[in-house]
């Protein structure tokens, strides 16, 4: 009996210390961003500031993030469609979206054939309904006395072949998708006294000049965390193509790490949650030197935090 309950305080006793070690460690989880890639506690935060950034993978300093084949919207793409890679409605990175949304959003639009405008598309007053007749009983584009020998049975094979087309669904290319919004916090660690920049998420951006409306159109945003697991775990499709050294090409995730990009800050963190051109907005010329002027400012800074 004595031997038995020796064992029973034994195991007691290490049932206690486990549980602490638990308890331990769920504390020094405490106070870490779980979205950090090198998570800072904010303890050791002496100074952050969240900003945003747009890349555009059409300039030269960002093609090879975009080589042929290698694109990184590609690589993304294909992981949203193939299920490993997790796509979210906005840069507060809580509320997922599905795949079937994302596809959708990658559809290419066909105006005045029925498809449905989206509600920002629809304030700026566009519209997919077919025109009305005009005062000559048509549509302002036909002619009562064309001979050009259409008959009304061609009309219904017409018909016919655009409903055909219809239900075929036409989607973006990935080179199509070349516009990439960061979302990163800069972050000065007083413990090893450096700063940091800690990429939060990518949001894809179809540019205006794919659409008759003039408006971009954000596919998705996709935590930076996930991107990096992502990039590693492809070693062969995940290429920072190097154009200079065949032999020292990158993987994306060390290309980002590396800053080998070049992206103007778009927004910087305010009451307002304003854009830099929404409060910088005489000409488009002020809110590029705005921008560029925000980004000596922090640069500044950053060389000012070292005399503190």
């Amino acid at each position: 009996m004595r031997k038995l309950s020796y064992v029973f305080v034994f195991a007691m006793v290490c049932a206690l210390l486990s549980s602490g070690t638990s308890m331990a460690q769920e504390m020094d989880d405490n106070g870490y961003n779980p979205n950090s890639v090198l998570p800072i506690h904010e303890s050791d935060i002496m100074w952050k500031k969240r900003v945003w950034r747009r890349m555009d993978l059409q300039e030269k300093q960002n093609k090879p993030f975009f080589a042929y084949n290698k694109e990184i919207t590609r690589l993304m793409i294909d992981a949203v469609k193939a299920g490993i890679l997790v796509p979210y409605k906005n840069d507060s990175l809580t509320t997922r979206m599905s795949k079937e949304e994302f596809l959708k959003n990658l559809e290419i639009p066909e105006y005045g054939g029925g498809d449905e405008l989206t509600e920002e598309e629809k304030a700026m007053g566009f519209s997919n309904e077919e025109p009305a007749d005009d005062a000559w009983g048509g549509d302002g584009w036909s002619d009562e006395g064309d001979d050009s020998g259409s008959t009304a049975d061609d009309g219904a094979t017409a018909d016919s072949e655009k409903t055909a087309s219809a239900s075929d669904k036409l989607y973006f290319s990935p080179r199509d998708v070349s516009v990439l919004e960061l979302q990163e916090d800069m972050i000065f660690d007083k413990r090893r006294s450096r700063l940091f920049f800690d990429i939060q998420s990518v949001k894809m951006v179809i540019p205006s000049e794919k659409f008759e409306t003039g408006l971009i159109r954000e596919l998705g945003v996709f935590k930076y965390k996930d991107l990096v697991e992502l990039f590693r775990n492809m070693p062969e499709e995940a290429v920072w193509f190097n154009p200079h050294n065949s032999a020292q090409h990158k993987n994306l995730a060390d290309a980002f790490t590396l800053r080998l990009f070049g992206a103007r800050i778009i927004k910087v963190a305010n009451p307002d949650d304003a854009m830099i051109v929404d409060i910088y907005n005489r000409s488009p010329r002020e809110g590029i030197m705005a921008s560029q002027w925000l980004e000596q400012q922090l640069i500044e800074f950053e060389h000012n935090l070292w005399e503190f």
